[in-house]
């Protein structure tokens, strides 16, 4: 029954339809991408209903329209990007630099561990013995540079 119905319907309005429904999927599954390609439907839909042309057309018309609205897409949400009051939210790392951590394993050759809140996390610095308090002041990857308090 539902495939008499589509196969009735011009190919615009499928268009159309992908359009729209790419669009509202995008209130489901955030990430913009889905937003991009559903306006590159609709767009290539107004162009199947304004213009005569063929489906190989449409396919070519919604690639590039594709590639396209999501290069404007990403440059604008960049460009528009929200201030934060606090930068360093989803930067653990950047959030580190400057706290005190305590050495749960002797600085030897230059690597140890340090107790990180609930965690541990390795660290590169001077040698230094177990329970030395440190101070974080940089990061290398997923190592913490420290120094003597």
């Amino acid at each position: 029954m539902m495939g008499n119905f589509f196969s009735t319907l011009p190919i615009y309005a499928l268009w159309l339809i992908a359009g729209l429904l790419l669009v509202s999927a995008e209130m489901l599954l955030p990430g913009l991408y889905l937003l991009y390609i559903g306006i590159a439907a609709l767009f290539t839909g107004a162009i199947a209903w304004a213009l005569p042309i063929g489906i190989e057309w449409q396919f070519a018309s919604f690639a590039v329209l594709a590639i396209t609205s999501v290069f404007i897409g990403r440059r604008w949400t960049s460009s528009n990007a929200i201030a934060s009051d606090d930068p360093l939210l989803n930067d653990r790392i950047g959030r580190l630099i400057g706290s005190q951590v305590v050495l749960v394993e002797a600085i030897v050759g230059g690597q140890g561990r340090a107790r990180v809140g609930d965690s541990e996390w390795s660290v590169a610095g001077k040698d230094a013995p177990v329970g030395s308090q440190m101070r974080v002041t940089g990061a290398q990857g997923n190592v913490l540079t420290v120094e003597p308090q």
